[in-house]
């Protein structure tokens, strides 16, 4: 249609994947052997010629990251995409940026793109934060009086200001998309796609980097993708969600639809050991990092009964003063109940196995988000996982009733018959 601004025909992306067998087979033959080093030198060299991308291995398989994608978004929207690891989101928003083509299918866009992908994007490591800032502008097509007119509200915004002649690579992952974030919402492109780095980000960052993509499409009229497992950020601000569930698409259609069938698809594979790495923000070189939970409660959990849980975490520095946080959500994200331990005084680098017990859960039955954190009151958010797991709760052996969702705590009542009274006036 004339009036969208990005356009998905039939995108489809397909990746050949070469792998070796491993050890030859008990009973193959030096023949065999050597007709398979043949074929695949054949193959590389088909390849060579028709400008392919050589794949090695001695076996290839297919692999379609996105199947049959057709999406329509109109211009002033903030679209959020959302699924599990593996679901073709990053894919999708490399297509979108012209990182990588499709396979199949094209898509026109209609307008200026930034994307921030991944912590450093467009940033050349040997060059302060200041020669940056006019080579990503430059790279977005602003001319050099555009980039000079915002340069102030960058760094304001970055609050990198004392770093700015210091070369990027030696900047902290945060300063890092603190400043990535700042120069892609300042420039003003008339689309913008964020993935998941925001979540690097500490929480004040975390809400002032929504609050600015809100004001620019409210505001200014432009259109953003944004990529979260925080459901609570994706209902507070985006009215439509694309869901991509293994390549296909699932789902498209007004968020507050979306997010409960997304959770509830979840719920079926719940596992009692859960691998907390895989949906941390965080790299494998962050100082800390979260490995997995553990349940050793039995699951689903019940409403009142007791929980029990193992967190394995690793460390590079010292553990000094630091707190784990285990909290429930609802869906959409607003934090419903915490759970706070402290950790060792003083702890050497390493890997730590930390166990949480709490003797009666006040949730009333439902779906709830999970989130762990660890912190210090010297360094802040070590690493944290929002809400990108789900868990359910049942009614209890001491449940009276399963409605009223939310935390429903023990309290004191006093009973006291009224003799002064015989019943309704």
């Amino acid at each position: 249609m004339s009036g969208t601004i990005i356009t998905v025909e039939n995108i489809s992306k397909r990746y050949v994947i070469g792998y070796h067998s491993g050890h030859p087979e008990r009973h193959t033959s030096f023949r065999e052997m050597i007709a398979r080093g043949i074929d695949e030198a054949a193959r590389r060299a088909l390849a060579l010629v028709r400008g392919q991308p050589i794949v090695h291995g001695d076996r290839i398989e297919e692999f379609w990251a996105l199947r049959n994608i057709n999406l329509e978004i109109q211009p002033g929207e903030i679209v959020g995409i959302i699924g599990h690891n593996g679901a073709g989101k990053s894919t999708l928003l490399k297509i979108l940026s012209r990182i990588t083509k499709p396979t199949e299918g094209q898509i026109v866009l209609r307008g200026r793109v930034a994307s921030l992908l991944e912590i450093g994007t467009g940033f050349h490591p040997e060059l302060t934060g200041r020669e940056n800032i006019f080579l990503n502008g430059a790279m977005l097509g602003m001319t050099q009086r555009e980039i000079k007119a915002k340069f102030d509200e960058i760094v304001a915004f970055a609050e990198v200001g004392r770093f700015l002649d210091t070369p990027v690579k030696r900047f902290s992952s945060g300063m890092y998309v603190r400043l990535a974030f700042a120069v892609a919402a300042h420039l003003e492109p008339e689309i913008l796609i964020v993935d998941e780095v925001l979540a690097v980000g500490d929480a004040e960052f975390q809400r002032k980097c929504l609050a600015k993509m809100d004001e620019a499409c409210r505001r200014q009229g432009r259109t953003i993708l944004f990529v979260s497992h925080n459901m609570g950020a994706i209902a507070s601000l985006c009215a439509s969600t694309i869901w991509l569930h293994r390549g296909l698409l699932r789902m498209y259609g007004p968020t507050r639809q979306v997010i409960p069938d997304y959770l509830a698809l979840g719920l079926p594979n719940q596992n009692r050991v859960v691998r907390l790495e895989h949906i941390s923000p965080h790299n494998n070189s962050a100082p800390v990092r979260l490995l997995t939970l553990e349940w050793l409660s039995d699951l689903p959990l019940q409403q009142g009964e007791p929980i029990r849980g193992r967190v394995r975490l690793h460390t590079r520095i010292p553990l000094k003063g630091a707190a784990i946080e285990f909290g429930f959500c609802t869906p959409e994200g607003t934090r419903l109940l915490t759970y706070e331990g402290d950790g060792p005084k003083a702890g050497d680098a390493g890997c730590y196995s930390v166990e949480f017990e709490a003797d009666s859960l006040p949730l009333s039955p439902d779906i709830y988000g999970v989130e762990i954190g660890i912190s210090t009151s010297e360094l802040g958010d070590l690493d944290q996982v929002s809400a990108a797991f789900q868990v359910q709760v049942l009614p209890g052996l001491k449940t009276r009733r399963s409605t009223n969702t939310g935390v429903r705590l023990a309290s004191t009542w006093a009973w006291a018959a009224d003799r002064g009274r015989s019943g309704p006036e």
